[in-house]
């Protein structure tokens, strides 16, 4: 008997298993047939949700920008903790290859697919911006921050921020990844008008966690 199910839970699972796949054979690796197996479809229905297996690794980078997305949102708003914890938490949450396996962060990191990184940071930025900027502007508010432009200098940090902390962005070293947090916070610090150590201090707490 053909299970009928709702589009939205017939779309994830095809995700679920085309990102499993792609984990295993790679994305070159895998075809859509390959899908169609895993999830047990008709390729009719595979192509009412996805025209190409181009279309469903967008898919998956959508999910995975929304899952970000909603993360950063939920840090923001946490008014109990303090702000710059607060912002170093909502931070360290956009790390790619944190929520996206090896096998993916490859493949996107390509030098032919830069427009699929291109999208995931367009999206974030875009997005996200306006979320830390509320932190900083609670920030202001306590007078923790000084700054005339807290959009702006958001915008600056994410941009760096998202090549430290994206481990498949830029080949580091422990060493190196290690020296170029400490220059973030220094600069951080400078940008938001914060007392010095404030957040190289907050931030050295949260890595230890780690």
């Amino acid at each position: 008997m053909r299970v009928v199910k709702e589009a939205e839970e017939r779309r994830n699972e095809i995700l679920d298993a085309a990102e499993a796949l792609f984990n295993e054979q790679g994305y070159d690796g895998t075809s859509t047939n390959d899908i169609l197996k895993k999830v047990g479809i008709a390729r009719g229905t595979l192509y009412y949700h996805f025209k190409s297996k181009e279309a469903i690794m967008d898919g998956i980078i959508d999910r995975y920008n929304k899952k970000v997305i909603a993360g950063a949102q939920a840090i923001a708003g946490k008014k109990e903790i303090p702000v710059i914890e607060r912002l170093l938490m909502a931070i360290t949450s956009l790390n790619v290859s944190g929520a996206v396996s090896e096998e993916l962060m490859t493949h996107i990191h390509k030098p032919q697919n830069a427009l699929m990184h291109q999208k995931i940071q367009k999206v974030l930025f875009t997005e996200i911006t306006p979320i830390f900027t509320s932190i900083i502007q609670n920030g202001i508010e306590e007078n923790i921050f000084q700054t005339a432009y807290p959009y702006e200098s958001v915008e600056m940090l994410l941009v760096y921020a998202t090549m430290i902390f994206d481990d498949g962005m830029i080949e580091l070293t422990k060493e190196e990844q290690l020296q170029r947090m400490t220059a973030f916070a220094f600069n951080a610090e400078r940008m938001f008008g914060t007392e010095q150590g404030m957040i190289s201090e907050q931030l050295l707490k949260i890595l230890t966690k780690e």
